[in-house]
């Protein structure tokens, strides 16, 4: 594989445990760069739209207070595209397997995820699964001015201010 782009995203759990030194210093090892980082708080549509793909399951409203901080009483992630080599795979050897208990233990979810009582894997953090889907989340979670390079076609935008959107 060649140069691509993948989001990462240090959930609810990873912010609140104070992880997210932790996680960069761990995703720091893949020689990755990060072109575009933000704090946030993750609204219902936001939510919904990043994990449309599961909404057919069965823990999806859990899924959604997750990484909305419905959980764990705090609203706040961070969100960031990594850029470089293999991204990833890359990130995702990283971040181990999406179950932390199958998750090797020097990961990132092998070391600090958990499952809860509910069944849901509180898991640190996101990391796009494929080319088609980090592009598609990059481009929910960001807009064009938030990174630094021009990873996919924009255009300019109709309000002066926005600059630019995704085509």
């Amino acid at each position: 594989m060649g140069q691509e782009a993948t989001l990462v995203i240090v959930k609810p759990d990873g912010l609140i445990k104070s992880l997210t030194g932790d996680v960069l210093s761990r995703l720091s090892k893949t020689g990755l760069k990060i072109i575009g980082a933000k704090v946030l708080e993750v609204t219902p549509e936001l939510a919904h739209e990043h994990y449309r793909h599961l909404k057919d399951k069965p823990f999806y409203g859990e899924l959604i207070k997750y990484i909305s901080g419905f959980l764990h009483g705090e609203n706040r992630v961070m969100a960031m595209v990594y850029y470089g080599k293999d991204a990833i795979s890359k990130v995702r050897e990283i971040a181990g397997s999406t179950n932390p208990e199958e998750a090797e233990p020097v990961s990132i979810r092998g070391a600090y995820g958990r499952i809860l009582t509910t069944g849901l894997y509180e898991n640190v953090i996101h990391a796009s699964s494929s080319t088609q889907e980090a592009e598609r989340e990059i481009k929910l979670w960001f807009e064009p001015r938030e990174i630094v390079i021009e990873l996919y076609p924009a255009k300019d935008a109709v309000n002066p201010q926005t600059k630019k959107v995704w085509l």
